[in-house]
């Protein structure tokens, strides 16, 4: 479960405008959520996979179609058969994500299922989550996981980072021991657990934007 290449995405601003233009309600959060993910992916004039890991190209015509209409469809209509996601190495650790996500929907309507796949992409960026996922702060993306997936945003109770939060949640699920001190405010990486997360994007490698500084070890 431990990342290593992570994935540099960047926000194509162009195409995330239009989906939103074409969204019946462009402020709601999943709206912004899946624009987010799908513009952070896309990129003009190239052979563009499917931008939300795990879905086929059927189910993602209907994820697009029904957010963002026309705009939507284009956007389906031009994904390239065959072409690869940059994550695509990491299907390990995105199947642990989705997982931990799809357990802990507040609902198990379609587009909860479509949400936990987006997230679970996001989360295997270089920047904080709220910025992979194209949303306007950190704030947004706690309502977004406490309306959709109240049961482990709950659990959530020290404001950690989410993506640290995620990581964390896999690696007790594996019995595994995450910081050799007795608690995470005395542990060496608190500030990058729990520090600010402010709208710089991190540079690729930055250890606040995914995982790395867990000092695991088996318990």
């Amino acid at each position: 479960m431990r990342g290593s290449g992570r994935s540099h995405y960047v926000l194509n601003r162009g195409v995330r405008d239009r989906l939103l233009g074409s969204a019946a309600n462009p402020e709601e959060l999943a709206a912004l959520a899946f624009a987010g993910i799908i513009a952070m992916l896309w990129r003009d004039d190239e052979a563009n996979p499917v931008p939300v890991l795990g879905l086929s190209p059927d189910d993602f015509r209907r994820l697009a179609t029904r957010w963002f209409g026309a705009a939507g469809a284009a956007v389906a209509d031009a994904v390239a058969p065959g072409a690869i996601h940059p994550a695509a190495n990491r299907l390990g650790e995105f199947a642990d994500l989705l997982g931990l996500l799809l357990d802990n929907r507040t609902s198990f309507v379609e587009e909860s299922r479509w949400l936990a796949h987006a997230v679970a992409t996001a989360s295997l960026g270089e920047n904080h989550l709220w910025q992979d996922l194209g949303l306007p702060n950190r704030p947004a993306l706690s309502r977004l996981l406490a309306e959709n997936f109240a049961p482990l945003a709950l659990r959530n109770t020290g404001d950690m980072r989410w993506k640290k939060f995620f990581y964390k949640q896999l690696c007790e699920r594996s019995n595994v021991n995450l910081c050799k001190a007795p608690s995470c405010s005395e542990c060496v990486d608190y500030l990058l657990c729990f520090g600010p997360e402010d709208a710089d994007f991190l540079p690729p490698g930055t250890p606040g934007g995914g995982i790395s500084g867990w000092c695991a070890t088996p318990k």
